[in-house]
């Protein structure tokens, strides 16, 4: 697998995933290093000339303005990892700990930070040969920075903390000797440019964004095949009515639900006077799915400015042609951006979930299908339950989301002695999202368990195999290559758990665009 090339400034979402669930390796451009090997001078010709810097030659937070002589300045940074290593709940996940390290380190490859070259060198062959530190999911305010997430993501760099190598947990040292790596002493500055930063909100909030996209358009495909099992009309998305409302995302999923239904004989006829229109779960796809789409690319475009920020304080410049560098003292690791973009994210698949269920619920209840298809989809009705509980789970879901939707950003609490007096709750908003993000996968996924049933029932009532769509014909067949059709109740949960895989890891829109001709 190539190397990522990281320069600090062109990292994308597409390259987190690559790192974090591909293993794909990095190291830094030969200008990266230049800049980091400058930024480390101009810190040592502050030190130099007994420059007050915060951090650096002073205390943190409340207790910055107690002074900090050169001689402690090692002290100092080791003191901040091991006293900032706070947190607390469960570990996060390989993946999440990957995008962490990775977005630590295209902040620090900008140049801006101070630490010396070897500093990134540790985090890089870290990242390469499967060093992740175990690093508890809460603590963070998302101001300044994610302090006690990375503060356990860095404590395995200088020999301290817990990592896990191949699979198995150890003690830092004792992780870094597994792959031949030594730990560090830092020097002045590098503690601190190691924790001050958004790190934990840009990385993880790079997955999810990057899941949401995917499932957005799954959606789409889902919600497309359940129209077609309803006999639903294709007249509300022509393109003539969106045209004239003309929101750039909701036109482009019209479009797709013409690609995925083109060559459809399951669709009703529209001439029909039962058809005339049809639920606003069916007729108002474009515009509610269109919504959401828009909500994940602001999501896509705020986590791809912010993976390519200096996000750690103080900052420091040094610009060709200047004769003494200067330390500017700021706030950019306020997560209050990222804190916005995500709960605004959360709000949208909740609403992707709230529709998906009502249409779940219009497959399973002969009163709002027309009495298309028996009660639940069971063969027996009666004797069978069929799809009645998977319903009641998608609804539980739905209404979780709910509660998990309610924006983390409109809080804030002091801290550090009132001296940190508004923070963006960041971290909790990226946490909520991934939550909803699971729970509206398992909604989708439950409607596209359903719509499959109906289909085949369709067919059986057809006594014929009628054709489906060119792009849900090949969601079919993969949910069919997995799931089967059930000619009585057994245990449901194994086959929605294989339907969540199949949404979750992109399956079905990997066949929809392959059928489709995309990429």
């Amino acid at each position: 697998m190539s190397v990522l090339w990281l320069d600090g400034e062109h990292l994308r979402l597409e390259d987190v995933v690559a790192v974090a669930r591909e293993g794909r390796p990095v190291d830094l451009t030969p200008e990266a290093w230049g800049r980091v090997r400058r930024s480390r001078e101009a810190v040592e010709r502050l030190l130099a000339r007994g420059a007050v810097v915060y951090g650096v030659t002073t205390g943190f937070g409340h207790l910055r303005n107690i002074r900090i002589s050169p001689e402690q300045a090692s002290a100092l940074q080791h003191n901040l990892l091991q006293s900032h290593a706070a947190g607390v709940g469960p570990a996060l996940p390989e993946e999440q700990v990957r995008a962490m390290m990775l977005a630590r380190l295209n902040t620090l490859a900008r140049g801006h930070s101070g630490v010396r070259p070897q500093v990134l060198r540790l985090l890089i062959e870290m990242l390469n040969r499967g060093v992740h530190p175990v690093v508890p999911a809460q603590g963070s305010l998302g101001a300044s920075g994610d302090l006690a997430p990375l503060a356990h993501l860095a404590l395995p760099m200088i020999g301290l903390g817990e990592a896990v190598v191949d699979g198995h947990r150890r003690p830092g040292a004792e992780a870094l000797a597994a792959v031949g790596l030594q730990p560090l002493c830092l020097e002045a500055k590098e503690g601190l440019a190691l924790i001050n930063g958004t790190a934990f909100m840009a990385g993880v909030g790079a997955l999810v964004t990057y899941d949401a996209e995917v499932l957005v358009q799954t959606a789409d495909v889902v919600g497309a095949l359940t129209l077609e099992a309803l006999e639903g009309s294709p007249v509300p998305f022509d393109e003539r009515l969106h045209r004239v409302r003309p929101h750039p995302r909701q036109m482009d999923c019209a479009a797709f639900l013409r690609r995925l239904l083109e060559g459809s004989e399951f669709l009703g006829d529209p001439r029909s006077p039962s058809q005339v229109q049809d639920a606003y779960s069916l007729r108002c796809m474009p515009q509610v799915h269109g919504a959401v789409r828009d909500v994940v690319a602001y999501a896509r475009w705020a986590l791809e400015i912010e993976l390519n920020s200096a996000t750690d304080n103080p900052l420091i410049f040094w610009e060709e042609g200047q004769a003494e560098p200067e330390v500017l003292s700021g706030g950019n690791f306020h997560g209050e951006l990222i804190a916005l973009a995500m709960d605004y994210l959360a709000i949208g698949l909740t609403e992707l979930a709230n529709i998906s269920e009502r249409r779940l619920n219009r497959l399973l209840d002969p009163a709002a299908n027309e009495g298309r298809y028996p009660p639940f989809l069971a063969l027996e009705p009666g004797l069978n339950s069929g799809f009645m509980l998977v319903q009641y789970t998608a609804a539980a879901l739905a209404s979780e989301n709910k509660v998990l939707a309610h924006p983390a950003s409109a809080d804030t609490i002091p801290s550090s002695a009132n001296t940190e007096d508004h923070v963006s709750m960041g971290a909790t908003a990226v946490r909520h999202a991934e939550m909803v993000l699971r729970n509206t996968q398992r909604v989708v996924a439950a409607e596209l368990f359903a719509a499959g049933q109906a289909i085949d029932l369709r067919r059986r009532q057809a006594g014929r195999p009628l054709r489906l769509g060119t792009g849900t014909a090949a969601a079919y067949t993969v949910l069919r290559c997995h799931v089967p059709f059930l000619e009585a109740d057994t245990a449901m949960a194994p086959w929605m758990e294989t339907a969540w895989r199949l949404v979750a890891e992109g399956a079905i829109l990997r066949a929809v665009r392959e059928a489709l001709g995309e990429r």
